[in-house]
C-alpha cells in the first residue's frame, strides 16, 4: 500500500509542477525555453535555500524529473564538489552530477533526429 501512496504523491507533485509550466507557457508571453531554465534555475534556488530536498524525500520521481529535478541535482553536485575539492569543485562538481542526463539527453536527441528528419516549420 506504501508504494501505491508514493506513487501518487509523486504523480501530483509532479502534476502540479509540470501544470505551472502548462499555465505559464499558455497564458504568459514567456518563450517555452525561458520557462524551462527558470525551472532549472528555481530548482538550484529551492535546494540551496533547503527547501527542495524535504520536497525531494516526500515525492520522490515527482520533483526529481522534472527541469527543477535537474536544478535539484545540480545544486547537490555542486554541494557535493565543494567538499571534496574546495572551490574548484562548483564547476566539477555540478558536471559531474548531471553529466549522465545531458549525455542522454544528446544521444536520444540524436538518434530521434535521424529517424524523424526534423525541419523547420
Amino acid at each position: 500500500m506504501t508504494v501505491c501512496i508514493n506513487c501518487l504523491w509523486a504523480f501530483l507533485v509532479g502534476g502540479a509542477l509540470c501544470t505551472v509550466g502548462q499555465v505559464l507557457i499558455d497564458y504568459t508571453k514567456l518563450t517555452p525555453a525561458r520557462i524551462l531554465v527558470s525551472y532549472v534555475v528555481i530548482g538550484v534556488v529551492l535546494t540551496a535555500i533547503g527547501v527542495y530536498d524535504p520536497l525531494v524525500k516526500f515525492a520522490g520521481a515527482g520533483a526529481t524529473v522534472p527541469l527543477t529535478g535537474f536544478g535539484y541535482s545540480l545544486a547537490m553536485g555542486i554541494k557535493e564538489g565543494i567538499k571534496q575539492y574546495g572551490i574548484m569543485g562548483i564547476l566539477s562538481g555540478g558536471l559531474t552530477a548531471t553529466s549522465a542526463g545531458i549525455a542522454a539527453a544528446i544521444f536520444f536527441g540524436l538518434i530521434m533526429a535521424l529517424i524523424f528528419k526534423p525541419g523547420d516549420k
